[in-house]
This record gives C-alpha cells, structure tokens and sequence, in this order.
C-alpha cells in the first residue's frame, strides 16, 4: 500500500514538473514563392508554407520553441519573434546583421527558444529590406496549463491580422527609393487577414468575414502588421472592451468606437455579441492615421461581422440585410490617438506586477525624425528640394547596417564592426518641435550603446519637426518598457517627470512618439545581447531610424548570453 502510494505521488510530482517546465513546441517555415491575387493583380508572393498571411505558432507560457526556417528563394531572409523576450537566447532573436547574419538561399537556420513569463499576442515577420509585407504570421501564447485568463473565459478565439498590399514587387519599389532619394510608392490596398475587401477595385470577393453568434463573447487579437502605416480599427456599431497590449494584460476599459494600433502592436478585446439576431450586417474597417507631410495610402480595408440566424430558415438572406458602416476619426486625429494609447495601465496586480524602474541609473534623450543625406556629385536627386535623399536617424546618427551581425561582433571580440560611441543625448540642441534649423543633413554610423548588465534605463524619445513633425512607433528588441509619460511640444526635463506614472504603467514592446511630442519609458537591462530599437515604419526604419543597444554579461549563470548555436548562418 506504501509503495502504490510513494509510486502515485512521484507520478503526481513528474506531471507536476512537465506542467512547470512546459513542453517542446517544433515547426517548419519554408519560405518560398506563391502565386497570390488580389486587386485582379497576379504576382509572386515570398511567403512561408505557401500561406499569406502565414501560419500560426501555438505555445503556452514556459515553452520551447523550435523553428526550422529553411529559405526557397532568391532572397536572403531572416525572422524576427515580435515581442517575445529571448532571454539568453539573442541568436534567435532575428533581425539580419545585428543579432545574426540572414539565412542564404538553400540554406537553413534553427531557431530556438523558450517562453518565459509571456502569455498573450505576438507575431512573427521577416527581418530584413520589406521583405515583411508578405511574410509574418500571428504568436498565440496560451497560459500554462491550469491558468486561466484574468477575464471570463471567451467562447471562441479569432486572430485579426491588418497588412498592406503592392500590385507591384515591395523589393523594387524601396530599392529604387533608396537609388533616388524619393519616397518609395505607397501600397495599393490595406488588408484584413490578406483581404482588400469591397471597397477596393475588383476586390469584392477577397473580403474577409467573422460569422458570429448572438449572446456570445470573442476574444479577438489584433496585430497591425502592415508595413508603412499606423492604423485605426473599428467595427460598426459595437464597443469592445480592452484586455491586452503586447502581450501584456490591461486593466479593461471599453471603447465604443474604435483603436488605433501602430505597426508591430498587438490588442487584444473582447467582443460581446448582441443578445439576438440583429437583422444587419456590420462591416469593419481600417484606414491610416498619417501625420506626415509625403504621400500615403489614403484608403479604407473593410471586412465583414456577420451574424448567425438562429434558425438558418425563413431568414433574409445577407445580401438583404442592412449594412451599417463605422464611423473613422479623419486621418490626423492626433489627439484621439494620444487620448486611446493614454488609457493603457498594466494591470498591476500581485499575479501580474508592474516592476517599473522606480530609480534611473542612467537617462537617455533621444530625437527621433526625418532628415538628408546629400545628393552623391554627378548625380541627380529626388529628395526634398530635388537635390538631397531622404534619411532618418535617431539623435542625427542615421544607422548604417554592418556587412557581418554585431552579435557576432560583439561575442567574438571583432572590431571595426561598430562603434560604441552613440550619442546619449542631441549633440546640438535646437527647438525639436519649433522651426526646423536650416542644416538637416543627418551622420551616417554604426553606434552603439553600451549598458551593464541590469542598469536601470529611462529614455525619452522626442520628435522633430525636421521635415514635418510624425507619428514615430519605435520598437525594441529583446525588451518590454513601461511608458511612464507622454506629452506634446518639447519635453522638459524638470516639470514633466513630476507626472510620470510609475504606479501601472503600461508595459509593451512597441510604442509611438507622438507627431510633435515626446515618450518617456523606463526599462531595466537585465537580457544580455546585442537589441535592435527602429522605427516600425519600414520606410523610416530603412532610411536609418534605427539604432543597437549593447547588454553585457550579468555575473549569474542565467544572466550571460549563451554560445551562438552550431548552424548560426554565416555573411
């Protein structure tokens, strides 16, 4: 009897450690050619698996995480896990020639990590050029076995994915941009879940459509994965209630009309049905929030929520029924973006503490916003004024990539790979967001910063109105923030730390830089690597808004960068 019981409790106790260490989770990505037609245009999309947009990853919080991604066409590629932390683990963090050098054709890359203290929505993209626009998927992080959300459960679970499409190669249009100096083309569609919708040409059959249930409640994960353009989000004549951001659980609140999502975000709602058939259809739409002063995409995706009958008899038939369209705030609605993003607070709970940094070691001041480059002798320019290319930077230093991964660079001890002397703050001060000075010629660089292992960081990111002030959503690498303020003009260093909220800020892995304003986070180092910060407008990101934080070793043996794997690709 003894020995049946000591056999059930070790039994009770291996299941009770499987649960605690989570499970190996494998997949396969082959990135490859696929023919795809939208907009009664034809052309060869790079995809993974042949899908568009690509296949879900399913994991549970405490994970591992195995991908083969193997590479079927003639373009170099690497993948980026959106938001997921890569603790230790920044060889497979993705980005090309910061954390490894991209997978070659016919060859094949490994990527593996676990899951730790995440649950939520995340994404997957390509990591190099625009190659993104077709390639990306969703991250379904589920809670551990036996956990549940800190919401009613919902009764189904939907994946909403916003994109943009091109009738015409992405790869031509920003190569031919950076040749020219212009801004690139802009897409001809947005997407929902690769769908145009009917308000496009030639495009009404490619509409996506959620068929629901009355009286039911959806769980739906937004992510904005479109590649240029920040993006409202609203379906007609419901409200839905907040729970999610970045994969990180909100205190809930309800938003009767809309939200506003930057590229590289995730938003998670809940969707309460109307208790009975309500005899309409309701259409949900997407459109662009743009600040700026070139040209965008000023157009409207729209999809469809359609309702159920009970009965499935003696019904109108949906084309009968009424249509009813939500209402979107114009295109500059500034202030109702910075009012949406200001109602996020982590839910700040025991369970799901916010550890926001309550002391600084050290604090950056970073411009963030457009500029030039000259236009190269004998040559002719279409940038701003017809005589200079558009360029981006980040405190004046437009990033250059390297030509091998600073990773790399930085575990095997090579120099001349980049710098370490980023600037800490403007080296020349000016009005950021009053009269912009006469030189906007940027400095081209590949710096670094460097941080010990978990300084406290507080940066505030300030836009310029160096070329027309604009939205910026920066996204770091291998981190969550806290967004502790935010605020319009020019930050100021004494009056506006005294509002900071380190109380329950919210946590996230992508933030905006308000159009003619200032973001303040705060964030402790303690992921050892080498993390890229860009801007998640790849035009910007392209043009050099982008930048590297360095993290060295911590003393702990859980707190070093662990050896690059055995198949890491090479330049």
């Amino acid at each position: 009897m003894a020995a049946s019981h000591m056999l059930f409790c070790f039994w009770v106790l291996l299941l009770f450690m499987n649960n605690a260490a989570g499970e190996t989770r494998h997949y396969k990505f082959n990135v490859e050619y696929h023919n795809v037609t939208r907009l009664c245009h034809t052309r060869t999309v790079l995809t993974v698996n042949r899908k568009f947009p690509g296949p879900r990853l399913v994991a549970r919080e405490g994970d591992r995480v195995i991908v083969k991604v193997a590479n079927h066409i003639a373009n170099n590629v690497s993948i980026h896990w959106h938001g997921v932390r890569q603790l230790t683990t920044g060889w497979s963090d993705g980005p090309s020639y910061i954390t490894q050098c991209p997978i070659q054709t016919n060859q094949s890359y490994i990527y593996n990590f676990t899951i730790t203290g995440q649950r939520g929505t995340l994404w997957w993209h390509a990591h190099i050029s625009w190659l993104r626009v077709s390639i990306y998927g969703p991250i379904i992080i589920l809670p551990k076995r036996n956990e549940s959300y800190p919401f009613a459960k919902p009764d189904k679970e939907v994946t909403i994915m916003l994109g943009e499409w091109f009738n015409s190669d992405p790869e031509a249009i920003i190569s031919q941009a950076l040749q020219t100096g212009a801004g690139p083309n802009v897409s001809d569609a947005f997407t929902i879940n690769g769908y145009p919708g009917p308000l496009y040409n030639c495009s009404s059959k490619d509409t996506y459509k959620l068929k629901v249930k009355p009286g039911k409640t959806y769980l739906l994960r937004l992510i904005n994965a479109a590649l240029n353009d920040e993006l409202f989000f609203s379906i007609a004549n419901h409200t839905v209630t907040v729970v999610e951001g970045d994969a990180v659980y909100t205190k809930p609140f309800v938003t009767d009309k809309l939200l506003v999502i930057t590229p590289g975000q995730t938003t998670n709602v809940l969707l309460k049905t109307k208790p009975e058939f309500p005899n309409a259809t309701f259409l949900m739409a997407a459109r662009p929030y743009f600040t700026g002063q070139g040209t965008f995409d000023n157009s409207t995706t729209v999809g469809i929520l359609e309702y159920e009958h009970p009965s499935h008899h003696n019904h109108k038939s949906s084309k009968n029924l009424t249509i009813i369209q939500p209402v979107l705030p114009p295109i500059n609605a500034t202030g109702f973006v910075v009012n949406f993003t200001g109602k996020f607070r982590s839910l700040g709970n025991a369970k799901y503490p916010a550890n926001v940094p309550k002391t600084v070691d050290k604090k950056f001041f970073f411009t963030v916003g457009l500029g030039t480059n000259p236009c190269p002798k004998n040559t002719t320019c279409q940038g701003p004024n017809n005589s200079s290319k558009f360029a981006a930077s980040v405190n004046n230093v437009s990033f250059q990539l390297p030509t091998i991964a600073i990773l790399q660079a930085h575990y095997f001890g090579q120099n001349g790979v980049y710098t370490t002397d980023f600037p800490t703050q403007p080296l020349i001060p000016f009005n950021y967001t009053g009269t912009a000075p006469n030189n906007t010629n940027v400095m081209n660089g590949t710096r670094a910063v460097v941080l010990p292992f978990n300084t406290s960081v507080e940066l505030v990111m300030q836009d310029t109105s160096i070329l027309g002030a604009e939205s910026h959503p920066l996204h770091l690498h291998g981190y969550n923030f806290f967004i502790v303020g935010q605020g319009f003009g020019n930050y100021d260093p004494n009056k506006d730390p005294l509002k900071f909220n380190l109380v329950d800020p919210m946590e996230r892995n992508t933030a905006s830089v308000p159009a003619g304003g200032w973001v303040a986070i705060r964030f402790f180092a303690d992921n050892p690597g080498a993390w890229f910060m860009h801007c998640h407008l790849d035009v910007h990101t392209s043009w050099g808004l982008r930048m590297t934080w360095i993290v060295l070793d911590g003393p702990g043996p859980n707190q070093k960068l662990q050896p690059p794997p055995s198949d890491l690709p090479q330049c």
